[in-house]
């Protein structure tokens, strides 16, 4: 079996991003991540670099690598060329693929972001769709969503939207030729994969917490989204 090491430098956005570096910290400096937390590039580089197998599955397991907003200002300031961000999304991916996110508080957390955000991809071929935007889900929309929500026939026709229709503008239906083609896709570049391992790997860790795992908005769900 291949080390975690070998799995990683297969990777092409670790290849790519992994040029020179000097340890000269500029990464960190221009990082909006690491003005508000305790996220640092060079640090992150620094440790990659020394091929430590062990101190790798550490970061696999840590919440350090999901606090990286993929922003890309790390690439524009490297005087090496190096992308400490694609070197991210690379650890990203093996943390995901060998099932150490479970143990990290923030890699936890895909699983609720792949209910939402990527099964409403694949569903309705929005990012965010209005009628999935609930109170429960969503309490900062306030009092006045619930109003919104009970009158959006209305209201969207009032506001210039194709809301639930088969023609050009916002909100219009997506069609299934189009819905097909986006899942042909995540198919081909393993996004269809990825999305398997996030539910295969959060079932193993909602049972060691006794917490129900039947599907989308279920208990463990709700403990991930919530706590």
């Amino acid at each position: 079996m291949p080390t975690l090491y070998e799995q990683l430098e297969k990777d092409v956005r670790y290849i790519e991003g992994s040029k020179a570096c000097m340890n000269c910290g500029v990464c960190t400096a221009i990082c909006p991540a690491a003005e508000v937390s305790d996220y640092d590039p060079r640090m992150i580089v620094s440790l990659v670099q020394q091929k430590d197998e062990a101190e790798l599955e550490k970061l696999l397991k840590s919440d350090t690598i999901w606090r990286c907003g993929e922003c890309l200002s790390c690439k524009t300031r490297c005087p090496r060329g190096n992308v400490p961000c694609y070197i991210i999304q690379a650890l990203r991916a093996l943390s995901i693929e060998t099932g150490l996110f479970i143990e990290s508080e923030q890699g936890r957390k895909q699983l609720a972001i792949k209910r939402t955000v990527g099964d409403h991809i694949l569903k309705y071929g929005y990012c965010i769709y209005f009628d999935e935007v609930d109170l429960e889900t969503y309490p900062e929309q306030g009092p006045v969503w619930d109003w919104f929500r009970n009158n959006r026939e209305s209201m969207m026709e009032r506001l210039g939207t194709s809301y639930k229709k088969n023609t050009s503008g916002t909100l219009r239906n997506t069609s299934k030729e189009s819905l097909d083609d986006l899942k042909k896709i995540f198919d081909e570049t393993g996004g269809t994969q990825r999305f398997e391992k996030i539910e295969q790997y959060s079932s193993v860790k909602a049972k060691e917490l006794k917490k129900d795992f039947s599907g989308e908005k279920d208990e463990y769900w709700k403990y991930l989204y919530n706590e």
